[in-house]
């Protein structure tokens, strides 16, 4: 989980940083997205290296392209990765962009996916002009369910999923007037 504290993170909150994924971050994405805890909830089987390889270089693109992405987190106390959230595009005609999260399992019930969901929320609704947020999860991750609702986001439908081919239930958060 080790990836070294950058020397300048563009999104900060009190205990994380968020930086952009590059290039030679195939390590760091492997130990995330390869992590049995985490896959059985990204991924319809165990991903192998190529498609984690693919994953990875589909984040960078969308950074490039949409000037946002998955982020990796990091720990600001000692740099380690912690895991990755951001946003991706859904109904940008609507200026409504996903928000997911990834947290490494050692580090789950530690508050850390609500503290970087919560940053990204507002570099949404603020820095980048989202309209609404969408988020989903898998429907046996009762955690990211509880969290969702907890940061204001609704229940609107079931939604499916390609990477695991199953009906995710699906949520909005609307900017507030």
């Amino acid at each position: 989980m080790s990836g070294g504290a950058p020397a300048t993170y563009f999104l900060t909150s009190e205990r994380l940083g968020f930086r952009t994924w590059r290039s030679d971050d195939l390590e760091l994405a492997a130990a995330l997205w390869g992590h049995p805890d985490v896959a059985r909830f990204v991924f319809a089987g165990p991903p192998g290296r190529e498609e984690i390889a693919a994953r990875l270089g589909r984040e960078i693109a969308s950074q490039s392209e949409h000037g946002f992405q998955y982020w990796p987190i990091f720990l600001r106390a000692d740099g380690r990765h912690a895991g990755c959230c951001g946003l991706r595009p859904y109904r940008p005609e609507l200026a409504i962009v996903e928000l997911g999260f990834h947290i490494h399992p050692p580090l789950w019930r530690r508050g850390l996916a609500r503290e970087a969901a919560t940053a990204v929320i507002d570099h949404a609704l603020t820095a980048l002009g989202a309209s609404a947020l969408f988020a989903g999860h898998h429907p046996d991750n009762t955690a990211s369910r509880d969290l969702l609702r907890g940061l204001g986001f609704r229940y609107t439908h079931d939604e499916i999923y390609p990477p695991t081919g199953l009906l995710h239930p699906s949520y909005l958060l609307a900017r507030q007037a």
